[in-house]
């Protein structure tokens, strides 16, 4: 356990070397936490934790985590995309269609520009939550305890660091641990973790910039349109957003049951 100790460690000097670094050079306000050049130094501080344990302390391949070149192929990555993308775009669509959201106009404003702003910011921030999480330290628990053990145990604090998100309760955070399990399989099942980060980035950018509606709490941007809650919040997620729902959730154990027979069978073959 010391490993991953040590890991987050230097993940949290790493980060405040950064930012303050940034702070003296641009200012403040671009070392707020909330700006995309912050999204941008948290990856970067995670990327030189696992640096740092990986090759400096392990002397282990960038493969241990998922991060060599053969799980950076295209195909391996467009998968990731799909997989995230349309497992929340199809949840979120069926209650479009069932009216349990609905879609109002809001203010005009430049949807392209939306969709680039969400792209810089949500981009680093999947990645960085995919490091942090199921990086160094799920392949450091899944050779100490086996690939269950790393799945469940990351996929629970997955879930507890949402916490810190906006309007957090008991079923959206229970929804983030399910998401834990389904980014876990993704990455066990195809080996890398770019397509994990892709799954990552894509469920967040289909609600930030194609549907208008809350991440994790997060509010959006909204030009010329928002999707509203008009249904029950168990199903819709309320203000978390649609992935704090069941429809959410439901979606994801399709996904996961899937995953899951592929990576079994496998193991099997394997064996």
């Amino acid at each position: 356990m010391w490993r991953i100790a040590a890991f987050y460690a230097i993940c949290f000097v790493a980060v405040i070397v950064l930012q303050t670094i940034t702070a003296v050079v641009l200012g403040t306000k671009a070392a707020d936490p909330a700006t995309v050049l912050s999204q941008w130094i948290s990856l970067a501080s995670v990327i030189v934790a696992t640096w740092i344990m990986l090759r400096g302390v392990d002397k282990l391949p960038w493969g241990e985590v998922g991060l060599d070149r053969a799980a950076a192929s295209p195909p391996l990555v467009a998968r990731g995309l799909a997989m995230g993308g349309l497992t929340i775009g199809l949840a979120s669509a069926s209650l479009l269609a069932t009216h349990m959201l609905r879609i109002d106009a809001a203010p005009p404003g430049s949807w392209w520009g939306d969709a680039g702003y969400s792209t810089i910011f949500f981009l680093p921030a999947a990645f960085f939550e995919e490091l942090f999480i199921r990086g160094y330290a799920f392949a450091v628990l899944r050779r100490a305890a086996g690939w269950k053990f790393a799945l469940i145990t990351t996929s629970i604090v997955f879930g507890l660091l949402h916490l810190a998100n906006p309007n957090p309760d008991a079923e959206a955070i229970l929804a983030v641990i399910v998401a834990g399990f389904f980014l876990g399989a993704i990455l066990l099942v195809t080996r890398s973790l770019y397509a994990a980060g892709a799954a990552h980035f894509a469920w967040n950018w289909v609600m930030a910039s194609g549907f208008h509606i809350s991440v994790s709490g997060l509010p959006s941007r909204d030009p010329d349109y928002r999707v509203v809650d008009s249904g029950p919040d168990w199903l819709t997620g309320g203000p978390w957003g649609p992935e704090g729902g069941l429809a959410a959730v439901v979606a994801m154990f399709v996904v996961l049951f899937y995953l899951y027979g592929r990576y079994q069978r496998r193991m099997e073959w394997n064996a």
